[in-house]
């Protein structure tokens, strides 16, 4: 099922197109041409607007609606990429089947590519579930001149919120391609929690591996590892998309855009060389823990040598009394056991102190 969010077109369009020199096309789409002198008009009529020579509108206000009443957009919202729906809207704007057939079958990496007057955008936001798993859905975003399409592979709420909140102001912006940026800047902004929690998980899984190195620190360490290699792939298709959305020459993309692109071209770099840093800080925590295994199991082996140690010369002397053999030194006197737990006492207080000297314990 879609939803579909228009705004109302007056009956005069095409009376107040006309008049002003544009020309509008059997399926009443306009001009490139026609699209400068309606922003021409939109720039003249609002004093508040700033405006290039050529008549495009850099900044807008709120006060006036004419741009939103000369340009018919739809924002269409598919939450079943198999349903009939998608079919609709592909044969209504000419998208590439290529396109459709991305939308239907998830697990696409994060692209951009340009269409027949239509820019296709696959981003790919990350959720984490209830257990602390990390997956990643498919949003895909089809921007034209007069019209916005998402679609949405999987029922994931975060996403849906985002959309939501989106849309919101989808009756106060005029423009598209800025509902576009917002979608595309929403989903960037939302690697920063996941970022956030993946490093706090780091700094404990230090403390652990110093402290208490056992087995179910190296699990979560190596899963931590294989969350940050699936995080960096996303990250670098992610910051390849949006570098080559900067060269992007498309009329539904306008030039006033490009700082806000370049922020989010900022913003993946950052993102993908904290994954970097991240992934250098568990390679050290890894080598922290082997150190701490190895360092305990040196101390294991130095107790058990100590204590084999001072008990050798009691059983030494033990075993020599032990044999079955006449004439042994104080074997036949009545105090014979006294004086040999003597000896035994007094030789491994010796080999204690000897080990204390030289450092040994």
């Amino acid at each position: 099922m879609d939803q579909k969010v228009t705004r109302p077109v007056v009956a005069q369009r095409l009376v107040i197109l006309e008049s002003h020199g544009c020309h509008v096309s059997g399926n009443g789409l306009l001009t490139k041409e026609s699209a400068i002198s309606v922003r021409k008009l939109v720039c003249t009529s609002r004093p508040t607007a700033s405006c290039s020579p050529d008549g495009t509108m850099w900044a807008a206000t709120k006060t006036s609606r004419l741009e939103a009443i000369l340009f018919n957009m739809h924002w269409y919202k598919i939450l079943d990429p198999a349903g009939p729906e998608l079919d609709g809207l592909a044969e209504r704007y000419n998208l590439h089947p290529l396109h459709v057939e991305d939308c239907r079958h998830g697990g696409q990496r994060a692209k951009i590519e340009e269409g027949q007057a239509y820019l296709f955008t696959v981003l790919k936001p990350v959720r984490v579930d209830e257990e602390g798993h990390f997956t990643a859905v498919d949003l895909d975003i089809f921007l034209g001149n007069d019209f916005l399409i998402t679609v949405v592979e999987t029922d994931c709420p975060e996403l849906r919120d985002l959309i939501d909140h989106v849309q919101k102001t989808f009756g106060e912006e005029t423009r598209l391609d800025r509902l576009y940026y917002r979608i595309l800047d929403g989903v960037v902004d939302s690697y920063l929690p996941i970022l956030d929690r993946l490093s706090e998980t780091i700094d404990e899984l230090e403390d652990q591996a110093l402290e208490s190195p056992t087995p179910q620190v190296l699990a979560t360490l190596f899963a931590t590892k294989r969350t940050l290699v699936f995080l960096r792939g996303i990250l670098a298709n992610s910051r390849d998309l949006a570098a080559k959305l900067q060269r992007v020459e498309l009329p539904c993309i306008g030039r006033d855009l490009e700082p806000f692109l370049r922020d989010v071209y900022d913003h993946v770099a950052r993102n993908l060389d904290s994954v970097e840093i991240m992934r250098d800080l568990l390679t050290g925590t890894l080598d922290v823990y082997l150190s701490s295994v190895a360092n305990r199991t040196n101390q294991v082996m130095k107790v058990l040598t100590v204590l084999s140690t001072v008990a050798l010369p009691a059983l030494v002397i033990s075993g020599f009394y032990g044999m079955n053999v006449k004439g042994l030194p104080g074997a036949d006197s009545p105090y014979g056991v006294g004086i040999s737990l003597a000896v035994m006492a007094v030789i491994t207080i010796l080999l204690l102190w000897a080990l204390k000297h030289f450092r040994w314990l």
